[in-house]
């Protein structure tokens, strides 16, 4: 071939191999814009991040954070994210969106006041029973509203015992990993498908204890239980003190027993010391407060009238009842305040009405069931309890995160995130655990997240949106540190308010 046509050929080449380059670099050019400026924007968020996570106070901890873009579950940001932890109470985000997701938001509790017997007259010829069905918002009001139905229907005067029916549950009154040393307070309170709650905080199985000075110094001070019941023992040993001296008054129920202790001085004309002490054997103390409210309201019983615990007879007849407040409306107490005894609760009534058997073993299982139907993998989490108080209990970040992503489509979840605690909400029923955090930052009344505590654990997981209205998912748990947990939450703080700043 002609030297010049080996030239031509050549250029010809180069010329078809430069213009196919430029073509894929215009080409990939004009495609990627968007996506890498998200890269560098995640990346950005991520040397942020892990600036923040470089702190002294981790040092030594298990410490997991994951964040997800709401919209699309996409992970962002991931610091040891699969990792398994304990979450502390953020174990009450999964046992409310099992309750939400098996019970509905419309789901009511309720109590039922039934007799074995025949009105003869004005006479009731037989038992009455106080039957419970798990509502933990009960209170004394209740069974003063009963005793009037009971009187309204011409009740002057039961011939029987008065019959506490806890069978609803079973006996079991403790999870499994609740320290013996958590039982007497109402952190730990046992539950019982019939119990009582001493205000609107909803504290079932529990009575507040309050000590006041005595009008004269060296005497005993004077102690108020809400509600008034004989069914504890209070063992007085405190005493009323000069008015320069501190308080000291201790208030705790002995191990396994109804004996409240008093102990401490108390200056005079100083203020109330304050206690919710768990009550043992809450069935026990219903029917106690019961028996009382009829006596109040001019039922009379016969002498030595039998009070005790045991099923309703299947032909009993229902004589007045009382449902709970809806589902929607106790998660607001339950997720707000962190109660405990509502994650147990609720969790043994998953287990009744899927299992017929209120047990934690039945509704775990429920629990369970829901939780992987939205994405979490089963193999690698453990489920102890519903309240977050065991140490047993573990899920990694990445995975509570994605459970958070989720349930948004959810025709219930307006509810779920209507119970979550705002960052820096003054109101107690709104901010909740968070009302005293993150105020006066991009994170106050922005980040709606379940906080979490237990000894050397710190958790904080929940929803924020960012400066450019970005919706997140996040999820933070710190294990095994050591010291002030007011170290530990600030680094969360931080964590969630640069998110809430942040710009894609």
């Amino acid at each position: 071939m002609h030297p010049s046509k080996y030239w031509k050929s050549g250029l010809i080449a180069t010329l078809f191999v430069i213009l196919t380059a430029v073509l894929l670099f215009v080409s990939q050019d004009q495609s990627q814009p968007v996506n890498a400026s998200t890269e560098v924007a995640a990346q950005s968020l991520a040397d942020k991040l892990n600036q923040i996570l470089n702190n002294q106070a981790l040092d030594g901890t298990t410490t997991g954070v994951s964040v997800r873009h709401a919209d699309s579950g996409e992970l962002l940001f991931s610091y040891y994210g699969d990792h398994r932890l304990h979450p502390a109470s953020n174990m009450k985000i999964l046992t409310t969106i099992a309750a939400l997701d098996t019970l509905g938001p419309d789901y009511r509790f309720s109590t039922e006041v039934l007799t074995d017997g025949k009105l003869t007259g004005s006479v009731l010829q037989g038992n009455l029973y106080l039957k419970g069905k798990g509502d933990p918002t009960l209170m004394k009001e209740d069974l003063e509203q009963f005793a009037i139905d009971l009187k309204q229907q011409g009740i002057q005067l039961i011939r029987g015992g008065i019959i506490g029916d806890d069978t609803w549950y079973d006996d079991v009154r403790l999870s499994q990993d609740l320290n013996w040393s958590d039982e007497p307070f109402y952190t730990g309170a046992p539950i019982s498908a019939l119990t009582l709650s001493p205000n609107e905080d909803y504290d079932a199985s529990t009575v507040i204890v309050e000590v006041f000075p005595a009008e004269e110094i060296g005497d005993k001070p004077i102690v108020k239980l809400t509600p008034h019941t004989d069914y504890v023992n209070i063992i007085n040993k405190a005493e009323t003190t000069q008015s320069d001296h501190s308080r000291t008054i201790t208030i705790e129920r002995e191990h396994g027993s109804n004996d409240i202790v008093i102990e401490g001085v108390i200056p005079i004309g100083g203020s109330n010391a304050r206690s919710w002490v768990s009550v043992w054997e809450p069935t026990g103390y219903a029917v106690d407060v019961f028996k009382k409210a009829l006596e109040a309201n001019e039922i009379k019983l016969i002498e030595n009238t039998r009070t005790s615990t045991g099923p309703t007879p299947s032909d009993a007849t229902l004589l007045t009842s009382k449902e709970s407040m809806k589902l929607e409306e106790l998660l607001i107490p339950f997720m707000k305040l962190s109660n405990n005894g509502h994650g147990e609760t609720l969790t043994k009534e998953m287990g009744r009405v899927v299992h017929d058997e209120g047990s934690w073993d039945k509704g775990l299982d429920v629990m369970e069931d829901v939780i992987s139907q939205f994405g979490v993998n089963n193999n690698t989490i453990l489920l102890r309890d519903g309240s977050g108080m065991s140490h047993k209990n573990m899920i990694p970040a990445n995975e509570l995160s994605q459970l958070l992503f989720e349930v948004q489509g959810e025709e219930w979840y307006p509810a779920f995130e209507n119970s979550l605690p705002v960052a820096g909400h003054p109101e107690r029923l709104v901010g909740g655990t968070l009302r005293y955090r993150m105020a006066d930052t991009p994170a106050a009344n922005n980040v709606l997240a379940k906080t979490g505590s237990l000894t050397g654990v710190s958790t904080l997981s929940g929803y924020v949106t960012t400066k450019d209205g970005e919706k997140l998912t996040f999820s933070i748990m710190v294990n095994n540190f050591l010291g002030s947990s007011s170290a530990i939450r600030a680094i969360e703080d931080a964590i969630a308010t640069e998110l809430a700043k942040h710009e894609f």
